[in-house]
């Protein structure tokens, strides 16, 4: 688990070879950051640190460079990014790496130099010999989605690393605001701990007044006024929308996207599906899941049907102009109350 390595880099257990894999790019980067931190001070950065580009020059220069002895200091860092010859992905790179040199590094790795592979792909060519030899004897850090609970243990120790204490159900409300992109919510949680420096906590309040919705928070806080039958304060966020300068058709989209959600999710609850085998049928964060999942409660499934026949007859009539857009969401949304 990402958490725990992180745990191991700030008590300076430190790996002589790191293998991140993943598309989650916030824990990739984060963890660069944590390794170059807690291995190298300021100055050395200029001497003993390097960073190499596989798609553009060969693992051998990166070899050479990780057995040569750090300058002015016992360690140095080197970052080998988009190792091409990990993944069965198609590439534009043309260089020609020397992966049995690689190898033997890898089983007698310099005990100066700490190499980090960051290799930001969805799955790895697990047939490779250079794949097994890297899995054998590096530390691996997974970047993949976090759980609804690692995401909140991660945003608890972010605000504990600021000198904050973060409530639980403050976390629950930053999370249905801001989303899961994980850059966003560094900078919330960031920004929330700047505003509360004084009072050395974070609560439900503060998040209300501060976080930043994304267009699609607003969507499903629009979403949960028409589950509750709330047509003034569905349109009023519709109304938010507009002086945003939010396009119509974007807003629909976002509608007709999240009401095909709370189909799906439905369907597949009754199927037996769990929360989790959910995200990873459809490929989403399993936090979208557990929401959908208790907007879904609200609606029969005749009127989910019905609701899908509504939003793609809104969408015919938006793109064949046949009305004024910002209009004929208004409409929609009174007939979604009925």
């Amino acid at each position: 688990m990402v958490l725990e390595i992180w745990k191991k880099i700030k008590k300076k257990d430190i790996a002589p070879i790191y293998l991140l894999y993943g598309t989650e790019a916030f824990l990739i980067n984060e963890t660069k950051q944590l390794l170059l931190n807690h291995i190298l001070d300021e100055e050395e950065k200029d001497f003993n640190f390097s960073a190499y580009d596989l798609e553009e020059t060969s693992v051998d220069f990166a070899l050479e460079d990780a057995e040569t002895f750090p300058f002015l200091g016992e360690k140095k860092v080197v970052f080998l990014h988009n190792p091409v010859f990990l993944t069965a992905e198609k590439t534009k790179a043309k260089v020609e790496h020397n992966l049995a040199k690689l190898e033997a590094y890898l089983k007698e790795p310099a005990p100066y130099t700490v190499m980090v592979i960051s290799a930001p792909y969805e799955k790895l060519d697990e047939r490779k010999k250079i794949t097994k030899e890297l899995k054998r004897n590096a530390e691996l850090v997974e970047a993949k989605k976090l759980s609804e609970y690692e995401l909140k243990k991660w945003v608890r120790d972010r605000a504990i690393s600021n000198g904050m204490e973060f409530e639980e159900n403050a976390i629950d409300l930053l999370l249905s605001l801001a989303g899961t992109n994980m850059f966003m919510l560094a900078s919330e949680v960031d920004k929330l701990s700047l505003f509360a420096a004084e009072q050395k906590r974070i609560d439900s309040g503060l998040v209300e007044k501060l976080v930043a919705r994304t267009l699609e928070q607003n969507i499903f806080s629009l979403i949960e006024r028409v589950v509750q039958r709330k047509l003034d304060e569905a349109l009023r966020i519709y109304y938010d929308l507009l002086k945003q300068n939010e396009e119509p058709i974007k807003i629909l989209a976002l509608l007709s996207g999240q009401f095909r959600l709370i189909y799906q999710v439905k369907e597949l609850s009754r199927r037996g599906y769990g929360q989790q085998q959910i995200a990873a049928y459809l490929k989403i964060h399993p936090f979208r899941v557990k929401l959908a999942l208790g907007q879904a409660g609200s609606f029969r499934d005749e009127e989910l049907a019905n609701l899908m026949e509504m939003l793609a007859e809104a969408d015919y009539q938006m793109k064949t102009g046949g009305m004024n857009k910002s209009l004929l969401i208004e409409m929609l949304l009174f007939r979604l109350k009925r």
